[in-house]
């Protein structure tokens, strides 16, 4: 019999010849198939691109195409990859830390399969009995209809027939768990009539059309105070149905102040109102627990059925911990498998360090590390092998304690017989890769070259940024900074915080430490009183159109406009993408959105301006040589020299980019749009926009993330100069250089959920160091060689 390997077995590698995504240069790379292939290197030197952008998109539209065109309709098109060759590919499974959605029906539970097991289980065993799974179900509602239906078998016939579905979704808050209510007396003031001025919404100036809708409408005198209307009156002043009527000799709707409101400010995004307008919203509307189902989301038929006294209510509120062992405890031959498979589930979250969570956590209030651990979930217990899974930093929000958990799983994934791939920054994830990619030297322009390929040993001894900064380990300060005062916090309960007692001390660096889900981010943003002057910078996301850009979400364009304008004595106007200088045929956005009906719309760049967003005589006007469309596909780094000196000098543009520059964003071009950054670079960016605020306390949330060995140094140099220009700078964060550059420390723990919510340390890093009570203290110890 032959033993010389079938042909079939031959195809090893994944091959990609010239990508020139983004930045990158005709990158060339030969891939090992079924191995951990780690990519490195700094922020913006095309990792994203090679592996998100060329690879796993390459992958994911070739199997777009093989649906039916009507199939495709639904799914978004993208169009082919700049790379020569792509050979070798597999099925591309992408976890990325994009936020899960926001959809306050959408939780922990509903997003793995757990909350559907839970469902089948208790329709199953619950008792009273009250119907299929569904009737379990936040998300279904109870249906019941009558009717008549015609069957036509020779002489006609009616029959009658009543369709009944049992959901489980509370009627009053329809599965959202809370209610909203308008306080009243932010609209209006009671004692004072309304030609008086009684309206206090934003808008409703007296005078004004919105004003004399109701001061004019006829419904109730408006010289009467409020307080004083009969019950019709106030009934039509705020609950009035719309009702087309002649108010000032004009045909107008008339609609009552609540349903108005309601309409016009509170169905709009937040963040997109104006700053008078998101402060009224907040004042004005309260969010409460819904009265009827106490939070749970079920109808009261749900919430009575249960196994051995818990309902489903209490079995999605429970620790994912200690749910996993009630599960365990269920002896019911006739549920094995389905018990069997929950628990396993269960475990998954359990061994990927989630335990802390539980089934009814709302998934939009997951941070990005969280969420991207919850979408593994799913492909842990997944049958598929020969699968390449693509994923972006897993290790974001872990503690070191956490990180080896997540190293034995991505081990697990790949000795199933697929193929790994991970974009990472940490030392402890980079030693376990099989095959290391190293991208460089620089960032943005600066990068998009393969530096180094090869095993994890040659990385150690090449000389590559990655490999120079591989053993780094930043060693204790010799004398930490003095506080100038404390930030007081008393009877902190927010979460799985126990009832907490905490000094944060003012004017030094303070690093707030602990596994994740002890606590940190519930002490920082849910228990820090509002009248600190806190100036709070986190890595949500960035609400922006895709026309936003850094140039617009820092302000920078504002003086770049004015100095363009005052060179060319034109109107500033014309330098705007968004008004009067846009390219007519796309209004400048660059790109030219194509919907083909029932196919999904495309992309193409806008042939006139190719792509440059501007009018063509738009660009006749310069400054300092360049036009404006060249300026904003600068990076900060040239941009900043730029506007420093010469004919270009222009202060005001300058201090912005300083600021980005300042805090490690020199690789961004100022004009990419805002929906193209990672969550570390949103953070920096927000951070960047803040430094001139005049607030004292700066609260940051992991701003490592993202970020190269190399330029952690650079961001600890940022940290110093706020801390030595006055403020105090107070960071969560699990990267030891930074506990270790810390003046004080604050440990939560000792473990997660209800496990966690204490403080376990506080004091300087050196004591946490000679301490070694926690686990913080005892992985900080053997990070500093102590």
């Amino acid at each position: 019999m032959s033993t010389a390997p079938h042909v079939a077995d031959s195809h090893d590698l994944i091959r990609v010849h010239g990508a020139r995504v983004n930045n990158l240069k005709d990158v060339s790379v030969e891939l090992p198939k079924r191995r951990l292939t780690v990519f490195t290197g700094v922020s913006g030197s095309g990792k994203s691109s090679l592996v998100f952008g060329t690879i796993a998109a390459e992958s994911q539209r070739l199997i777009n195409e093989t649906y039916s065109a009507f199939v495709q309709g639904f799914m978004p098109t993208t169009a082919r990859p700049e790379v020569d060759v792509l050979e070798g590919l597999t099925t591309a499974i992408t976890v990325d830390q994009q936020r899960m959605g926001g959809d306050p029906r959408s939780t922990v539970g509903t997003a793995t399969d757990a909350n559907a097991m839970l469902r089948i289980l208790f329709s199953r065993l619950g008792t009273p009995h009250i119907g299929p799974p569904s009737a379990y179900a936040f998300n279904v509602a109870s249906v019941s209809a009558s009717g008549a239906i015609t069957v036509e078998r020779g002489a006609k016939k009616a029959v009658k027939a009543t369709f009944n579905r049992t959901g489980g979704m509370c009627p009053r808050c329809e599965g959202r768990g809370s209610v909203t209510d308008l306080d009243l007396t932010q609209l209006y003031d009671d004692s004072k009539s309304l030609n008086e001025g009684a309206l206090t919404i934003p808008g409703y100036k007296a005078g004004g059309w919105g004003y004399r809708l109701y001061s004019e409408s006829g419904f109730y005198d408006p010289d009467k105070p409020i307080r004083d209307y009969t019950k019709r009156e106030l009934h039509d002043f705020l609950h009035r149905e719309p009702t087309r009527m002649k108010i000032a000799g004009i045909n107008m709707t008339y609609e009552g102040l609540v349903p108005r409101i309601q309409k016009s400010m509170l169905a709009k995004d937040k963040e997109s109102m104006q700053p008078h307008i998101r402060e009224f919203v907040e004042r004005a509307v309260t969010f409460s627990t819904c009265p009827e189902c106490d939070g749970t989301r079920l109808s009261e038929g749900a919430r009575a059925s249960k196994i051995e006294g818990v309902s489903i209510a209490d079995a999605c509120a429970m620790q994912i911990t200690d749910l996993a062992a009630w599960i365990r405890g269920l002896d019911e031959p006739s549920v094995l498998p389905l018990l069997t498979t929950l628990g396993q589930t269960l475990d998954s979250f359990v061994e990927i360090g989630l335990g802390y969570l539980s089934l009814d956590r709302p998934a939009g209030t997951l941070s990005g590390g969280e969420a991207q651990r919850t979408k593994m979930i799913r492909h842990l217990g997944s049958s598929l092998t020969d699968t390449t899974y693509v994923f972006d930093e897993p290790t974001t929000g872990l503690h070191p304690h956490d990180i080896q958990r997540m190293n034995d799983l991505l081990l697990r994934l790949r000795d199933k017989g697929n193929t790994v791939l991970v974009v990472e920054h940490k030392p402890e994830v980079i030693a376990i890769a099989d095959h290391v990619v190293d991208l460089g030297p620089g960032a943005g322009s600066a990068g998009g070259t393969v530096c180094f390929e090869g095993t994890v040993e040659e990385l150690r001894a090449g000389d590559t940024v990655t490999g120079r900064h591989f053993d780094d380990r930043a060693s204790l300060k010799d004398s930490v900074r003095k506080p100038s005062g404390a930030l007081e916090i008393r009877g902190a309960s927010t979460n799985n915080l126990q009832d907490v007692d905490v000094d944060i001390p003012l004017g030094v660096l303070t690093v707030v430490t602990g596994v994740a889900g002890s606590g940190k981010s519930s002490l920082l943003h849910g228990s820090i009183p509002a009248d600190a002057g806190v100036v709070s910078v986190d890595q949500s996301p960035i609400r922006g159109s895709r026309r936003s850009n850094p140039a617009t979400y820092t302000g920078l364009l504002d003086p770049i406009r004015k100095a363009f304008a005052k060179a060319n004595d034109v109107k500033p106007a014309l330098f705007s993408a968004n008004s009067e200088g846009a390219c007519p045929a796309c209004n400048g956005a660059g790109v030219i959105y194509t919907d083909l009906g029932m196919m999904a719309g495309v992309a193409t760049t806008c042939e006139d301006c190719e792509g440059k967003r501007f009018d063509a005589s738009v660009l006749e006007y310069r400054l300092g040589g360049r036009d404006i469309s060249e300026v904003l596909a600068m990076s900060v780094t040239e941009a900043e020299e730029f506007f420093g000196s010469g004919e270009a000098h222009t202060p005001a543009a300058h201090r912005v980019l300083e600021r980005l520059a300042d805090v490690g964003l020199g690789y961004l071009t100022i004009g990419q749009p805002l929906t193209t950054l990672s969550g570390g670079e949103r953070q920096r960016l927000k951070l960047a926009t803040h430094m001139g605020d005049k607030g004292g306390v700066y609260v940051l949330d992991e701003p490592t993330t993202g970020l190269h060995l190399a330029d952690v140094e650079q961001l600890l140099g940022l940290l110093d100069r706020l801390v030595d220009s006055g403020k105090s700078v107070i960071v969560v964060e699990h990267h030891q250089a930074v506990m270790a550059h810390a003046d004080w420390i604050i440990d939560l723990g000792p473990g997660a959920g209800h496990d966690g919510g204490r403080i376990v340390f506080e004091g300087t890093p050196a004591d946490l160091v000679a301490d070694r009570s926690t686990l913080t203290g005892e992985h900080l110890a053997a990070y500093v060689g102590a």
